[in-house]
């Protein structure tokens, strides 16, 4: 078993170089000691005897890379989160969405499935619900389980329900869940249009069309490169006047795409104006 002090800062400065030269997963950015944490994790779950082991099977097998990025990647994540970007949805975006007849949603890197169950609940509160489809997507099939279940721990339930309120909530949060102990099951009314699947962003292609993308704080970990396969996936996959949101770090400012898009009021919220 490796101990945390064992892995050296330079073992983890040379892992982050070869993952960013051969396959372009950028993270150079990534805070060091979470990045240590969970390099320890993985070879605590996958017996590595040895970083260099670990570094090895990275660098040479492409399978084993994937589950890798995975466990770095876990996306840690609340429902709300950023509550002012959830009031421009509530506010802006969703009355534009309303005039279609069959809302679709896609929301890329969705983790544990927060922001797609928060997204149920500003549709069911915008009267939409019935006439959207909420498509949720992750790399990882472990977290799904979890968005599938639709229960978070009970100590998050104060935090979630600020932020209800923060993005403009009206009613009592705690009418979307049963505390069950320690835990909160959602109800599963917010899960009859929730379509949950594995999807590579990197890898896979587009697979419908939607009016809304939802993708943050997933691409700050890839290249120039990689971003701009997403983007291009992401527009392929966005109907024109279709709106993509991203993080507060990410921009499609730098991007090829940039002249068929408009920043909305929302600064993370980009509007497709063009047909190309």
């Amino acid at each position: 078993m490796l101990e945390p002090s064992i892995v050296k800062d330079e073992e983890v400065e040379h892992l982050i170089k070869d993952v960013y030269e051969l396959y372009g997963y950028d993270f150079s950015m990534y805070s060091r000691a979470s990045f240590k944490r969970r390099v320890n994790r993985i070879c605590l779950i996958d017996k590595f005897t040895s970083f260099a082991e670990l570094r090895y099977t990275v660098l040479n097998d492409p399978d084993y890379l994937k589950h890798f990025i995975e466990e770095i990647t876990v996306n840690v994540t609340e429902m709300f989160r950023d509550p002012y970007f959830f009031k421009a949805l509530r506010e802006n975006i969703l009355p534009q969405l309303g005039t279609y007849p069959l809302i679709r949603i896609w929301v890329a890197g969705c983790s544990t499935g927060e922001e797609a169950y928060s997204m149920a609940i500003l549709l069911k509160e915008a009267g939409l619900y019935q006439k959207s489809l909420i498509y949720a997507t992750d790399i990882n099939p472990s977290v799904l389980e979890t968005a599938r279940a639709g229960v978070f721990p009970l100590q998050q339930m104060k935090l979630y329900s600020e932020n209800y309120i923060l993005s403009g909530g009206k009613k009592d949060f705690s009418d979307y869940y049963t505390a069950n102990y320690d835990s909160a099951m959602f109800d599963s009314s917010l899960k009859q249009k929730l379509i949950l699947s594995t999807h590579n962003l990197v890898s896979d292609s587009s697979f419908n069309s939607f009016q809304l993308i939802i993708c943050r704080n997933v691409l700050i970990y890839f290249d120039k490169a990689l971003q701009e396969r997403v983007f291009q996936l992401f527009d392929d996959s966005l109907e024109n006047l279709g709106y993509l949101a991203l993080g507060s770090k990410e921009t499609l400012r730098f991007s090829n795409l940039n002249r068929y898009y408009h920043q909305a009021d929302d600064q993370r919220i980009w509007k497709k104006v063009d047909h190309h």
